[in-house]
């Protein structure tokens, strides 16, 4: 298996364990909801619900946006060869590893540490379209590409 592929698998994991936890935090909620339902303590009781319904929606929206990280996520193909810095593109550079996919922020694998990031991220941005020995400069710092795969 690739070094990329497995950067990416790690990526799949991470995301899959996020939706789960917050799909069980939502299970929690409902059931914490249910139980306040059978309270009887007229306003304490309207203004627990109120704070539950809330706390549900905002999990709604997290897991919704986490959903849709790991729609973008599963568009790319890991076993993709690439040459230039894009979507799916892990890049080597002088710096280190970074994956070209959804902004994770650092993966390690028993193998090795990358960076996940999106293309909407400003470092992400200015690799676009970056090859092998391109030079980029972000904040002062120079990172050296030394492969792209």
């Amino acid at each position: 298996m690739s070094t990329k592929e497995l950067i990416y698998l790690k990526c799949v994991e991470i995301i899959e364990s996020k939706i789960s936890e917050l799909r069980e935090a939502q299970a929690a909620i409902s059931e914490a909801a249910g139980n306040e339902s059978k309270s009887t303590a007229g306003d304490k009781h309207e203004t627990g619900r109120a704070m539950l319904q809330l706390e549900q929606e905002k999990l709604g929206n997290q897991l919704k946006e986490l959903q849709e990280q790991e729609a973008e996520l599963k568009k790319i193909n890991p076993a993709h060869k690439m040459v230039k810095a894009a979507k799916g593109a892990l890049v080597d550079t002088d710096k280190g590893f970074l994956f070209l996919s959804i902004g994770l922020g650092k993966i390690k694998t028993k193998e090795i540490t990358a960076y996940a990031l999106s293309l909407q991220s400003p470092l992400g941005a200015k690799l676009a379209g970056a090859k092998a020995k391109d030079k980029i400069e972000m904040n002062g710092v120079v990172y050296l590409i030394k492969e792209i795969q």
